[in-house]
Parts: structure tokens; C-alpha cells; sequence
């Protein structure tokens, strides 16, 4: 089965208030946008009201709130129809443990080890704490569990046969045979009123007796699960038919209820219902203890999100179950892999999906060994198309054996808003920063200290057991034995903090470790010893080996397995520890220029030269041509065309500590002081005016901003500066809200934005976003063109074929106004090419709308659309620019033998290149010049985009085309021969 590789893949965010039937309806728009494929956010069962699908509670089944099948049916024929297709998104490395719904997680509270589905979810049976052993802690009660239990907010329950342990909206199961305390002043309660041989007293002694001999839950040999399984349903169906058919019995257990659940004026009569629930199979406790003793893996820190284990076989079939299905059947044509970092083994997990799809979808044998890892070609001999959410550092590449098709995009997100960043000024901007902030730290520190914190508190658990491992092996061995137990954890702390990627990927039959891994892990020890000194390095030496797989003489096999137990766990803890010690806590501390705090990017270093560019797209043409190309996801920090406008500060670094400072002296009288301290402090305030620039509305920059669009905007700044500053966990956290803080920013946010405090201000403010609006605006405009012509698959983030200028999540997964841009589609493409020059002049002096955008995005699509083998298969030819502005062009020709070349040319750094208030096109270009190498047509060439002519200039000796003619109308160009 070849794999269907999209032309153009299109975001869509499906939940409650955006279903199947809403996609259908907009098949035919994206369609005519240029769009091959629907890349679909998770649609199998999530938690209730889930805007988003990644909390799954039942892989196995359609989310009814997002459609049936007849509904996704519907969604696949108009596809079809059209030649499109879907791309699912699966979640393999999570389940939504919140909702009563998830049937997998309450069998195992109700069962303990003995559940069949024990095995799917990583839990440590055994933890440091021996009173959780054979228990699952739940971190879900606001308070301690002895206030909780006493104020009767823990209550049992029964319903249909079985009993649960009710708080608040949760419900918890009660083993089967721990409701004996339950059943028991039943029998006494009818013996006292009804004969011994009435058939109620028989019936509930019988039930009574069967519930006795059940199977314990640490029964766990395969014959006494199934008779458990089977009897306490038995037992069910009897209960239930019991209550049911009598009222006596139905009163008695009312009263042995009201009993078990106390009296708030008696603490002693919660001694039942504490011995009731302590002899379950999990512990409800406060939340607050998760960080230090939970015992399931979670999604980051997350305790409503339980990892799978889908490196187990019957795991993988049953949480894929309904995708390989939907695949089988041609409806779904490709796999989006969400956090493939949180798998124990990526490699091996990849490996088996696409050995599971099989050769020829339902013909695979999932009984059948898995062949070798297949790495992805141009001509690739994948079964079915793949990508992979995964976070590149840095320089760091996919690895090769992979067998997959690519990333979903954030390397190139940031490589490509990279072009855009003047490297000088950024770096100029960065100087300014740090004496904003007082020399408080330098990022690396910083990114250090925050991955510490992480260890110390949200992680700590997973620390706390992975150093109980590092013990045990130290054991093993002479020269390692004498390591303390204390030792070995801050080391091991000290090693993860300093682990310079999101994590490695060493295989448990791995003999040996690659070179980048190898090279990341000794990168990790050695900052761990510089930081350090104090410390002997035979410790870490000794983590070093492990973790390079250097095994001492003498091991058994049971040992060297450990070992490397031991390091496949810590792979999985590297992963979250980076997220949120970068993501979630740096990137809303350190942001000199906030356009380069992306997944993915870095604070620092400043822009990336076309010559690096060429170098990257070169290599990912030779190794992942399939891959994502994004510019935007659910997950990035900023909308694209916010990062665009961001970056046009790095070109006037003295411009910006100007009006930088003047707002600070200008704003200083609207903080208000709690504590003796002043509120926002200065770098918060920063965060502030940053976003304020990025997210200022297009059609607020030439008008006065109505009172309905400077509400929005208020509420939209102070709900992204609440998470900034809880993310950044200085001043305030999410689990320790500085409410006289958060009030303080909210307040200053709030005068800022009214006419009658914050007048002189927002007057300042329009001037200066409308002074970098236009260079913004081209900065998007390249950033379209480069997404659909470079090598990769463009990927389109909802709604963003217009402007762009959301925020974090949750507000980029705002509701998209679609029909509006059906409507303004259908009036650019009625237009003709003798129209085009005047639509793109006019709209880039009155931007508002977006059509610029949507019709450079529609055109580039469907100009890819018609020459599909020359960018899926096509080389990649750097092209070189001469003249007055070479370094603000990058340049390049797609070619395919037999087929016209396709050439794209950007300009970038546009402020340097037009005045303020002047356009970067015409005569702006002066006398640079596009070189044309042997091979290419030297006559004239088509603007795809406008529609326009250029003739190929000979004046100067080489073959080259003049920018002031190729950027006669706009600042971006795709030509092909005419």
C-alpha cells in the first residue's frame, strides 16, 4: 500500500461546537483555498466537553460529540469526491483518567493488579511508599483527606448492583469484595424483619457468600482474573435485581449507607467509611501530594492524563484499534503521532505501527515478528503516512532510521521566522534586556534554575523512583556500591537539568548508543560537574556509564536489564522536564525578543542567514521531504503574523529602547504598589508592551479602536498575562495564585487599554505598530510563500489563510469565522490577472481584511497543486542575489528533470529596505539583482502570484532578474518560465 502523501494539509480544531458536519460543510472552501488533506485534531472519545480531543477516554469509539460514523462517513465522501483526504490525529501515549466514562481506568480502581487492563497504564505497584503498595494514589481532594472525609464530601453510593465512592462529580468504584461492610447490615437489618427463610433474607446471604469467595484482587494468575470477572458481575446483576424487587431491602440499604457516611457532628463515625475505603485499590488523598507520591506516570504533570503502555503489544492493538480500522477502510489516509517523546521507546513504537498497518492495510498479520526500521525516502516504502510531533533543539535532526515521514513542523517554524530576525539587532535588543532586568541571570542559568524547580516540585515523584532504581543499581557492582542513596539523587537531578535536548532514544536491545546521543549525554555530564565542583565526578561518571550502556564485567543478565530499564525510564523523564522547565516556565521569564520563544526555539542567538536556510532545506529534501511544514499550531505561543510584525524590532533595536523607555515613564503613574512593591515589575511590563505590538488588531492601527474591539483586546491581553505570569512561577503559580498580584498586572492592563487613563498611550502605541505594520505584513507574506514552495508538506493552522494575531492557547483555538473567508475567496479569485497588481498595492497600504494574505495563500497552493511531482520530488537549487540588498533576498529554484522550474524569491528584513510609510516593492530594490545559473530558462518568467511579467536582464554580463521588476507589486514572488 503506497502512502497518500499530502499536497497541503489543513488544521482543524473538532470539538463540541465545531463537529464533522460543520468539516463537511467545509470541504468544498478548502477545496478551492488549495487544501489536499484535513489534518484533524483527535476525534475518538474524550472527557466530556473536551475543546481540544487529547484527553481520550475510549480509543475504541467515534467522540459522539463530534459526530457518528454516518457523519464521518459523510465527512470522508466529500473528501473523496475531491480527491482529498483526512489525517487522524492518535494519542498514544495518554488516557483521561477524570472522567467516570473511562472504562479501562475504572476496572483497574476497582480491581487493582488484578484488571485486565492493569498492564495498560504505567503504574509502580510498588512505590518508595509501602503504604501505597498494590494501591494507585488519586491526587484529586482540595483539601487533606481527614477534613475532606469528616466534612462528608466523600460519600458511598449505589447504583445498579455496584457501589462507588462519590466526590463531588467523581465517582470511584468499590472493589468487590470490600462491600461487605456495605452488605452485611443488610442481612442483620432483614433477619431482624423477616423470617429466615423469606427469599430476600436467602437471596442478599447467598449474595453475601458469593462476595466472600470472589477472587482477591492479588489474584492475578490468568484463571482466577476470569473467575473474578465473571462472579462480581454475577454478583452485580443479583444485587441490582434484589433492590430492584424489594422494598425492604431497598430501605435497609439506605440505612446501611447512611450509616457507612457519617455524621459531620461525630468524627468518630467516619471510622467505617475510612476502613472501607482504605481497603480499596487506590488512595484518594489531596492534590497537593502528587508531586512527591504519585505513582502512574503522567502526561507532564497532569494528573487527570495516565500513560499507556503501548510498547506492549495487546496495548498498541487496543489503543489503535479504531484508527487502523478507519485506515483499513480508506477513510483515514494518513497518522498525526501526538508526544512521541512520552513512549518508552519511539523507535519500536513506530516500528510496529507501520508494521500493523501492514502492506496492504487489513492483510497485515499483527501475530507476524516486526520487519527493520524503514527510513523514510522520497520514494519512501512506508505503508501508510506518518508524522510525528516532535521537538527539535537546536540543530538537532530526526533521526534517520525513523519510520515515519517527518515532524509535524515546529524545526521549520523556527528556522523560517529565523530569516526574518536581524541578528545584530536581536542581539542589540538582548543587551537592552538584560539591563532592563539588572543582569538577573543569563538564559542558560535560567533555563537551568527552571528545570531544578521542575525536579523539585511538579517531577518530583518521578525523580524521587528513578533515583530508588539508581540505588539499586549501584548495588550491583564494588566500584559503585558505596554511592549514597542521597548522592545519587542530586546527581542524578543535576544530570536531567543539564540534559541539553528533550531526550535520547537508546533501545533496550540497543549494544551500543549513536553519536548524537552519545554526544548529548556527555554534554549533560559535563555541565552537571561544572556546576558542580563541590560534587565528586565519580558519580556522575558512574550515571555517564549507565547511560552509555558501558556495562562493568560480571553482570547477570536480570542486572544489565535493569540497567537499561533504568535508562529507557529516564529517556521518559528528560522530555517533560524540558517542556516545562523551557516552555511553560523560561520562555514567560526570559524574553528579549518575545518572537523567538517558540516550541522549538530559543530566546537567544538572534536571526539565521539564507545561507543556513539553504543548508536546512537541502538536507531535509535529501532526508524528510514529507514532513510538516508549519507556521502555526494549537500549541505555539504566538500566531504567526504576531511573530512576524515581533521580529520587525530586531531591525530598529535603538528605535524600540526609545519608545520602550518613554512608555515606561509614560505608564510608570498607572502601577499601583502591594507590599511595598511595584505592580507589573519591569519585566512583566515588557511582556506587556511586546504583546500589546504583536497582538494590536490590523483594523485598529489606522482607526480609532471601537469600544466593543479595545474590550476584547483587554480581556484577550489580561487572560494571556494570567497564564504568563502563573507560567513563570515568580510572582504567582497556578497552584499558589498571588490573587493581590495578578490584580495589580490586571489593573494596569485595564487603564492602559481606556481612553481616559491610558489616552496619550494607546495613541503612541497605534503610531508605533502602524510604523511596523507594513514590514510585519511582508514578513507573513514570505513566511506563506516559503511554507508552500520549500521542501515539505505546508500545513495551514485554522483560519490562519487571514491574519493571524491570537495568542497561547486557549486563545488560538477561538472559534474561526469561516464564512467570512468563503466570502472574501470568492471576491479574490473573480479577479483577474490585469487586476492583481492594483488589489496587492492597496491591500498592503490598507491590510485590515487580509486578502493579501489569503490571496498569495490560495495562489501559491494552487500553483503547488498543479506541479505536485515537482515539490514532492524535485530538487532544491540555491540561487544567488547581487546588487544593492543581497542579504535581504533568499532565493531558490525548485527543479524536476523534464519538468519547468519553479522559482521563489523573498525579501526579508523589509524595514531596512523602504523609508516609513513606503512600500518594499519597485524601484525600493534599486539594482539587486536574482542570478540565473546554467540550466535555468533565460527568457522571461511568470509571477504566479500577480500575474505579471519579468524579462530576464543580460546588462551586467550573468543572466539575472531585476528585483525592482520582480517585486514590481509585491515583495514576494513564485516564477515559472513563460
Amino acid at each position: 500500500m503506497k502512502p497518500r502523501i499530502p499536497g497541503c494539509s489543513y488544521r482543524l480544531q473538532l470539538n463540541k461546537g465545531f463537529n464533522f458536519r460543520d468539516a463537511t460543510a467545509l470541504v468544498d472552501y478548502l477545496d478551492a483555498l488549495g487544501v489536499t488533506d484535513i489534518y484533524a485534531s483527535p476525534f475518538l472519545t474524550a472527557r466530556p466537553g473536551s475543546a481540544h480531543g487529547y484527553d481520550v477516554i475510549d480509543h475504541g469509539r467515534l467522540n459522539p460529540e463530534i459526530g457518528t460514523e454516518s457523519d464521518l462517513d459523510a465527512l470522508v465522501a466529500a473528501l473523496k469526491q475531491r480527491g482529498m483526504g483526512l489525517i487522524m490525529d492518535v494519542v498514544p501515549n495518554h488516557m483521561c483518567i477524570a472522567s467516570t466514562d473511562n472504562g479501562w481506568w475504572n476496572d483497574v480502581l476497582e480491581n487493582g493488579r488484578s484488571s485486565p487492563f492493569a498492564a495498560f497504564f504505567d503504574i509502580d505497584w510498588h512505590p518508595p511508599k509501602t503504604e501505597l503498595h498494590e494501591k494507585v494514589l488519586i491526587p484529586v481532594l482540595g483539601e487533606q483527606y481527614g477534613r475532606v472525609l469528616e466534612n462528608q464530601e466523600i460519600s458511598i453510593e449505589y447504583g445498579a448492583g455496584a457501589f462507588f465512592a462519590r466526590y463531588w462529580e467523581s465517582r470511584f468504584p468499590l472493589g468487590p469484595r470490600t462491600i461487605l461492610p456495605l452488605l452485611e447490615p443488610i442481612v442483620a437489618d432483614l433477619r431482624r424483619s423477616h423470617p429466615p427463610e423469606h427469599p430476600d433474607v436467602l437471596e442478599i446471604e447467598s449474595i453475601v457468600t458469593a462476595t466472600t469467595h470472589l477472587p482477591t484482587r492479588w489474584d492475578i494468575e490468568p484463571e482466577k482474573v476470569r473467575e473474578r470477572m465473571r462472579e462480581k458481575e454475577i454478583v452485580k446483576r443479583r444485587l441490582d435485581a434484589l433492590v430492584s424487587g424489594s422494598a425492604a431491602v431497598r430501605d435497609a440499604l439506605e440505612r446501611s449507607l447512611a450509616a457507612i457516611n457519617g455524621d459531620k457532628r461525630n468524627p468518630r463515625s467516619f471510622d467505617r467509611l475510612e476502613a472501607l475505603l482504605a481497603d480499596q485499590a487506590y488512595r484518594l488523598s489531596f492534590w497537593g501530594v502528587a508531586a512527591e507520591e504519585i505513582n502512574y506516570r503522567r502526561f507532564f504533570d497532569i494528573n487527570d492524563l495516565a500513560a499507556i503502555r503501548v510498547e506492549l503489544p495487546n496495548v498498541l492493538d487496543a489503543v489503535h484499534d479504531k484508527a487502523f480500522q478507519l485506515l483499513r477502510e480508506g477513510k483515514v489516509t494518513g497518522l498525526r503521532v501526538d508526544h512521541v517523546d512520552g513512549l518508552m521507546d519511539p523507535p519500536q513504537y513506530l516500528q510496529n505501527l507501520q508494521h500493523a498497518v501492514g502492506a496492504n492495510g487489513a492483510d497485515a498479520d499483527p501475530g507476524a515478528p516486526a520487519p527493520p526500521p524503514v527510513a523514510a525516502q522520497p520514494g519512501d516504502r512506508l505503508q501508510t503516512y506518518v508524522v510525528v510531533e516532535k521537538i527539535l533543539s537546536g540543530d538537532e535532526f530526526l533521526p534517520r532510521d525513523w519510520p515515519v515521514h517527518g515532524t509535524t513542523g515546529y524545526e521549520f517554524l523556527n528556522t523560517v521566522n529565523g530569516l526574518f530576525v536581524d541578528g545584530g539587532g536581536a542581539r542589540a535588543i538582548e543587551r537592552l534586556y538584560q539591563r532592563l532586568r539588572e543582569g538577573r541571570g543569563e538564559f542558560e542559568d535560567l533555563l537551568y534554575l527552571a528545570k531544578r524547580l521542575i525536579l523539585r516540585t511538579a517531577m518530583s515523584s518521578e525523580l524521587y523512583v528513578l533515583a530508588q532504581r539508581l540505588d539499586r543499581i549501584s548495588e550491583q557492582h564494588r566500584w559503585s556500591r558505596d554511592f549514597t542513596q542521597n548522592s545519587l539523587h542530586l546527581a542524578l537531578a543535576e544530570v536531567i537539568a543539564c540534559f541539553p535536548v528533550y531526550r535520547t532514544y537508546i533501545q533496550a536491545a540497543s549494544t551500543e548508543v549513536s553519536a548524537g546521543d552519545r554526544q548529548h549525554v556527555l554534554r549533560a555530564i559535563r555541565d552537571a560537574k561544572r556546576r558542580n565542583r563541590s560534587t565528586s565526578e565519580s558519580v556522575f561518571d558512574f550515571i555517564a556509564d549507565i547511560l552509555l550502556l558501558r556495562d562493568p564485567e560480571g553482570l547477570s543478565d536480570a542486572e544489565r536489564s535493569e540497567r537499561r530499564e533504568f535508562v529507557l525510564r529516564l529517556q521518559q523523564l528528560t522530555g517533560p522536564v524540558m517542556a516545562k522547565g523551557l516552555e511553560d516556565t523560561v520562555f514567560y521569564r526570559y524574553f528579549p525578543l518575545a518572537s523567538l520563544n517558540e516550541v522549538g526555539g530559543r530566546p537567544t542567538g538572534g536571526g539565521i542567514d539564507p545561507l543556513r536556510v539553504h543548508a536546512w532545506n537541502t538536507r531535509r529534501l535529501a532526508e524528510w521531504p514529507h514532513g510538516l511544514s508549519t507556521t502555526a499550531t494549537h500549541d505555539t505561543k504566538r500566531g504567526e503574523d504576531v511573530r512576524a510584525r515581533l521580529n520587525v524590532l530586531s531591525e530598529m533595536p535603538r528605535d524600540w529602547q526609545r519608545v520602550l523607555r518613554h512608555w515606561q515613564r509614560l505608564n510608570r503613574r498607572l502601577k499601583s504598589i502591594v507590599d511595598d512593591v511595584r505592580i507589573p515589575g519591569t519585566n512583566e511590563e515588557y511582556l506587556i508592551y511586546q504583546t500589546l505590538i504583536g497582538a494590536w488588531p490590523m483594523d485598529a492601527i489606522d482607526a480609532e479602536p471601537t469600544d466593543e474591539a479595545r474590550e476584547a483586546l483587554r480581556v484577550r491581553i489580561n487572560a494571556y498575562m494570567t497564564k504568563a505570569l502563573r507560567e513563570a512561577k515568580l510572582h504567582t503559580s497556578w497552584i499558589n495564585v498571588n490573587a493581590p498580584y495578578e490584580r495589580g498586572v490586571a489593573q494596569f492592563i485595564d487603564l492602559l487599554l481606556q481612553p481616559s487613563s491610558g489616552g496619550p498611550f494607546i495613541a503612541e502605541l497605534r503610531r508605533f505598530v502602524a510604523g511596523i505594520a507594513v514590514p510585519g505584513i511582508c514578513n507573513s507574506l514570505a513566511q506563506v510563500v516559503l511554507k508552500v514552495t520549500a521542501p515539505g508538506v505546508p500545513d495551514i493552522y485554522q483560519g490562519n489563510e487571514l491574519w493571524d494575531l491570537s495568542l497561547v492557547d486557549p486563545d488560538n483555538r477561538r472559534p474561526v469565522d469561516f464564512a467570512a473567508r468563503r466570502a472574501l475567496l470568492s471576491e479574490v479569485t473573480a479577479h483577474g490577472d490585469a487586476e492583481l497588481a492594483e488589489i496587492y498595492r492597496t491591500s498592503l497600504r490598507r491590510p485590515a481584511d487580509g486578502r493579501v494574505k489569503l490571496l498569495v495563500t490560495t495562489r501559491a497552493l494552487h500553483h503547488r497543486r498543479r506541479h505536485r511531482a515537482l515539490y514532492d520530488t524535485g530538487g532544491y537549487l540555491a540561487l544567488g542575489v547581487e546588487g544593492d540588498h543581497p542579504r535581504n533576498v533568499v532565493a531558490f529554484a525548485r527543479t524536476r528533470d523534464g519538468a519547468a522550474p519553479a522559482l521563489t524569491v523573498v525579501g526579508r528584513l523589509f524595514a531596512s529596505i523602504a523609508s516609513a510609510g513606503d512600500l518594499p516593492i519597485g524601484e525600493a530594490w534599486g539594482d539587486t539583482r536574482l542570478l540565473l545559473p546554467s540550466g535555468l530558462p533565460r527568457s522571461r518568467y511568470r509571477d504566479v502570484l500577480t500575474g505579471s511579467l519579468v524579462a530576464v536582464d543580460a546588462s551586467h554580463g550573468a543572466p539575472a532578474l531585476r528585483l525592482a521588476h520582480t517585486f514590481a507589486n509585491l515583495p514576494v514572488a513564485i516564477l515559472e518560465p513563460a
